[in-house]
């Protein structure tokens, strides 16, 4: 099926776009009253893995608003899953395993060898159902956590601000923490190239929690991972004459900039914490960029959200860049704003486009 809107994956590769193309992380979110109504009383990871569940929740965010791109709605914690491991998502706490890994030994307890094909063949429904719904409307992002982000909450068990547990074997078991990394990867990989094959047109991969590391860290146990990830997606790819641009977003860890854009990704994701020109700058054009307004602008009155979003536009730019927030939207975020950062994003591209 022809794509009605390719400006997304125009503006991965840097191409020129009639507009700047704009998505939300979470876009598919507690924000929306459809979204609460539909998940109403139903257990978390079930509806993941329910594809027609997935499917829905992908699609309201595209009727009610002009996004250029859509991101299948699943969780990256089905890799621990598939793994093997008891990972629950517990009301008021979030995401939570009951046994998270403690000790070197505990990785004797996990797959390594994992069958993505059987164990996370619901995201490659979804996606594949999702894909024929959209009926070309717009592409559809695929994404995964990256190995650090996926062990992190292996460890701790659950959300956590310092990552302590997680980084105490970092120091403690640099062998055991690489093991397991590259076990991550290995899946990851696996699990990529699956929802490429099921229809997903752009991969996003989430490092969360680089923020927590150091740059000594994130040179060691972060970065050559996330490198390894993407050219091994591509060279598969390729094999089969197949291109599909990825984006990585390490959010927190502006220290690894320069790394990122020669990482063999396309795009880098940018969170709020850094300046546009800057970060123009320090990827020197190698890469196109994505975000990084802060989602909390969206509290915002809806002539300044046009503001912040005239003055982020004119420090990235309209070449090469992708109109994103910072983060996820968060719950209680009004639905008419979103909407007006979208028209925001769209009408002031147009016009910047327009002056050329």
């Amino acid at each position: 099926m022809e794509l009605k809107n390719d400006a997304f994956l125009l503006a991965c590769r840097g191409q020129e776009t009639p507009h700047v193309p704009v998505w939300c992380m979470r876009q598919a979110g507690r924000y929306l009253p459809e979204f609460r109504e539909s998940r109403a009383g139903k257990d978390f990871f079930a509806t993941c893995r329910s594809p027609s569940a997935c499917c829905e929740l992908t699609l309201q965010p595209l009727r009610r608003f002009p996004f250029d791109a859509a991101i299948i709605f699943s969780d990256i914690l089905v890799i621990p899953q598939a793994m093997g491991m008891d990972v629950q998502m517990v009301a008021g706490k979030g995401p939570t395993f009951p046994e998270p890994l403690k000790e070197p030994e505990d990785l004797l307890l996990l797959q390594s060898k994992v069958d993505v094909n059987k164990e996370l063949d619901y995201v490659f429904k979804a996606i594949t159902l999702t894909r024929h719904k959209l009926e070309g409307k717009v592409p559809l992002i695929g994404f995964t956590g990256a190995p650090w982000t996926l062990m992190a909450y292996m460890i701790e068990g659950g959300g956590s601000t310092t990552q302590s547990k997680a980084k105490r074997w970092l120091y403690r078991h640099p062998e055991a923490s690489h093991q397991l990394l590259k076990m991550l990867t290995d899946i990851i990989v696996e699990y990529l190239l699956g929802q490429v094959a099921a229809g997903a047109q752009a991969l996003q991969v989430f490092e969360s929690h680089a923020g927590c590391l150091g740059p000594a860290e994130f040179q060691e146990f972060s970065l050559p991972y996330l490198r390894d990830i993407a050219r091994k997606v591509k060279d598969q790819l390729k094999e089969s004459g197949q291109d599909v641009p990825m984006i990585v977003f390490a959010k927190d860890g502006h220290y690894g900039l320069e790394d990122l854009s020669q990482s063999h990704y396309e795009v880098v994701g940018l969170d709020w914490t850094i300046d546009p020109r800057s970060a123009r700058e320090r990827t020197g054009g190698k890469v196109s960029l994505q975000g990084n307004m802060d989602p909390c602008a969206l509290y915002a009155p809806k002539e300044r959200i046009y503001e912040i979003v005239k003055k982020m536009l004119e420090g990235f730019g309209t070449r090469g860049y992708i109109a994103n927030l910072g983060h996820g939207l968060y719950p209680d975020m009004d639905p008419e704003n979103v909407g007006a950062f979208v028209e925001a994003v769209h009408a002031h591209s147009r016009h910047l486009l327009n002056l050329k």
